[in-house]
């Protein structure tokens, strides 16, 4: 018998029989326990080290030093910050011989065959510490190559946020590399230490951090953009009053062309001609974003701006906090004159303007860029112990569709909007993204959406975005919807039939189809198909459903083997209880919504009741069931549990299932093991399996994934069969038992949102 926790912990122990209480612990905990954390805005030096399609940043020196002598060594370095323990794969690609040092310590040396064979990929683990981590790379050059390609395996999911070492760089993202040099001056214990200063070893490390001397002595406008007539920028900052003495102060400079001042949207000052301004204003106190539009003179772009009161300036401070940036300013441009932007449409780090242009710091070749910085992923799905605020991921889809739900069934408005937050974080910044990706080769936020190449990546949050359109309808979300459509229905791979599968060439994974699809795509586009009207997408979503049975389903058990491997053209004949999770889970949101008179409703049905007959047939003694569905020493896991009472509630109350009494008393006994033996009185989730691949011995599944405390892929599901057991007590209690009975035969569901 599995034991998470001791009966006195558990939720039900303090609030027994108390189910929307349950609700309400499980939900004020996860957000209590995932803060609104924004994207980290960071400068970055585009002159850098970029990541190519498959997020590993290229070093490739031959390219930067084509005049390079051979045998020379030059060295590239950088930090990685940690929330807690965490291990990751790094992938590794050799241009020539290769060192790679990790907190000062040899970890790889490259072979003959690493230097030689034209993409031959090695992996490395890491286990990266609490706080910093260092890596250096040593290369020599050859005739073949000179550096190397590495980033983290699987990079999109597990994301490997590389900064910049020493002090003069701190806060800024990216690698830094050396120029060559004859002689190696580095080996283990003669490394430089990477939270000191730059100079100490003496090697020049690029992308310059200075301006040279020569710019040095321009305005910024002219190191930036150089001397464009006819083209404007515009600069943005922002000052704190807070002594306004009163409320008169001064705003004065001197322009070399045309420029318009304003402060909190309200144009101040305005001037054609070159020479000084001074304008009288009034300065209560409080924050004030200042912004300037400035053209470029005949020959000069030199301006500058001061805010002065009783002759004493105010210091002008960043508009947003950028880690890494050295000035109070940020820049933007170069712009026809003839377009105009509003002060509060251009005051935003969340959008690319026209001509793509971004903004810039008065830094060489240095930009602006948001990082998602906050819950990192390791190799087993687990995460690092930051808020898991604006990640886009599937488990994270569950979770903002489990608090929508219980927001809802609460009355509490707070849960659904902290929901949307999280999904607007995501959604407004996606043209931001795109833009990201195409000028640094691979984005730095939103990797998963703006990477989409498979259903893991868009169908279970895109879902979740659609159910929250429904309590607002932000354009974004069918932006982004309008997206994830497109890549089912005319990129996503498919077998001859028309069922979806997975190609994933030269993975592990090549050629199979796994039932979580079901739960990654038929959700989502059955609400797509909703809200648009597109009754093609409704019935390929159907239609899936029949062809996953004919590959899936083991019909001795009435169960869902995990995947089918076409490569050895049979399944594995393992039933993990998640994907059979996914499965039923998925088919009672599509029962929800299919029309009685739909061609396959009537088979769905039948499957559906065949699904809950086996997993009836499998619930233990406490309620749960097991991580391999039909193996007694499998551990008893979470989230297939939360899935079959789900399922088993609606069910019910819906009118699917036949002899509904068995099912009532299997969901209310899944919703008590739960609350038993799952769900500590903090609101703590246990024994959720981790993210899984698959295999055909039941062993991997009870030894290799084991489980996680508050695993994301468990605290929706949780939350929503919390949800479903909620609706079917009312039900319960609103209906005599014999009209209960009568809505079975007649198949008319007897409760809708």
């Amino acid at each position: 018998m599995t034991s998470y926790i001791n009966e006195l912990e558990s939720v039900h122990y303090r609030l027994p029989n108390d189910h929307k209480a349950v609700l309400k612990v499980l939900a004020e905990h996860y957000v209590g326990q995932n803060p609104e954390t924004p994207f980290t805005f960071r400068a970055f030096n585009r002159a850098g080290i970029l990541q190519n399609e498959a997020g590993q940043y290229d070093i490739n020196l031959k390219l930067r030093f084509p005049e390079a002598p051979l045998g020379y060594y030059a060295y590239a370095c950088g930090l990685v910050w940690s929330d807690s323990e965490r291990s990751i794969d790094l992938s590794l690609n050799c241009y020539g011989p290769t060192r790679l040092y990790f907190n000062e310590k040899l970890l790889y040396r490259s072979t003959a065959i690493d230097e030689v064979k034209l993409e031959h990929k090695v992996l490395i683990e890491v286990q990266f510490n609490k706080g910093w981590n260092s890596l250096l790379i040593k290369a020599k050059n050859t005739s073949a190559g000179f550096g190397c390609r590495i980033g983290a395996d699987e990079a999109k999911v597990r994301i490997l946020n590389v900064l910049s070492p020493f002090q003069e760089r701190s806060g800024q993202a990216g690698w830094v590399y050396s120029h060559p040099v004859e002689h190696d001056g580095m080996e283990e214990g003669q490394l430089p230490d990477l939270l000191g200063r730059e100079g100490q070893c003496g090697l020049r490390w690029l992308p310059e951090v200075q301006w040279s001397d020569n710019l040095s002595e321009n305005c910024a406008c002219e190191r930036l953009f150089g001397i464009q007539p006819g083209k404007k920028a515009y600069a943005w900052s922002k000052l704190h009053v807070i002594n306004s003495q009163g409320n008169k102060a001064m705003l004065n400079g001197s322009i070399s062309g045309p420029i318009r001042i304003w402060m909190n949207g309200q144009e101040l000052a305005s001037k054609e001609e070159a020479g000084n301004y001074n304008v009288e204003i009034s300065l209560a106190m409080g924050s004030y974003d200042v912004l300037v539009e400035t053209a470029c003179g005949d020959g000069s772009w030199k301006w500058n701006c001061e805010v002065t009161m009783d002759g004493k300036p105010y210091v002008f401070e960043q508009p947003h906090s950028v880690q890494g940036s050295h000035g109070a300013w940020f820049y933007l441009g170069v712009i026809d004159t003839h377009v105009h932007y509003k002060p509060s449409e251009l005051q935003t780090l969340h959008r690319v303007f026209v001509d793509n242009t971004y903004w810039q710091l008065d830094q060489p070749q240095t930009w602006i860029r948001p990082y998602y910085e906050n819950a990192l992923l390791s190799n087993k799905w687990t995460t690092s112990g930051m808020t898991n605020f604006a990640r886009w991921d599937y488990p994270l889809g569950v979770t903002m569709y489990g608090l929508l739900q219980t927001g809802r069934t609460l009355g509490r408005k707070d849960l659904i909007d902290y929901a949307l937050r999280h999904i607007q974080a995501c959604t407004r910044d996606y043209d931001y993204a795109l833009w990201d990706r195409e000028q640094y080769g691979f984005p730095a936020i939103n990797q998963q959406l703006v990477l989409m190449k498979m259903l893991d990546n868009c169908g279970s949050f895109g879902s979740a975005m659609l159910e929250a359109y429904k309590e607002e309808p932000d354009p974004k979300f069918l932006q982004v919807a309008e997206v994830i459509a497109d890549f089912i229905r005319n990129r996503l791979e498919r077998r001859e039939d028309g069922a979806f599968y997975r190609i994933c060439a030269g993975e592990y994974s090549e050629h199979s189809m796994w039932a979580d699809d079901l739960y990654m795509s038929t959700p989502f586009m059955r609400r797509y198909a909703l809200i648009t009207g597109d009754e093609a997408f409704l019935n390929d979503a159907a239609e899936q459903f029949v062809l996953y049975k004919k590959y899936l389903y083991m019909p001795e058990q009435q169960i869902m083997s995990h995947v089918y491997d076409f490569k050895y053209n049979t399944a594995t004949h393992i039933p993990w209880g998640r994907g059979n999770g996914w499965s039923v889970f998925s088919l009672s949101e599509m029962l929800e919504v299919l029309p009685s008179m739909h061609p396959r409703r009537q088979e769905l049905v039948t499957f559906f009741n065949e699904l809950c007959q086996g997993y009836l047939a499998l619930q233990g003694d406490r309620g749960l069931w097991r991580q391999v569905l039909n193996d007694p020493e499998a551990y008893e896991e979470t989230s297939c549990t939360a899935m079959f009472t789900y399922a088993f509630s609606r069910g019910v109350y819906q009118g699917w299932l036949t002899d509904p009494d068995k099912y009532i008393h299997a969901a209310l006994k899944g919703w008590h093991g739960l609350t038993r033996n799952s769900i500590d009185r903090h609101g703590n989730v246990y024994g959720v399996c981790s993210g899984s691949r698959y295999s055909f011995s039941a062993d991997y599944y009870k030894e290799d994934l084991r489980t996680v405390t508050n695993d994301n892929h468990g605290i929706g599901i949780v939350m929503l069969a919390g949800v479903e057991i909620n609706r079917l007590l009312d039900w319960m209690n609103r209906l005599p038992h014999s009209d209960a009975l009568e809505s079975v035969q007649t198949g008319k569901p007897v409760y809708s949102e």
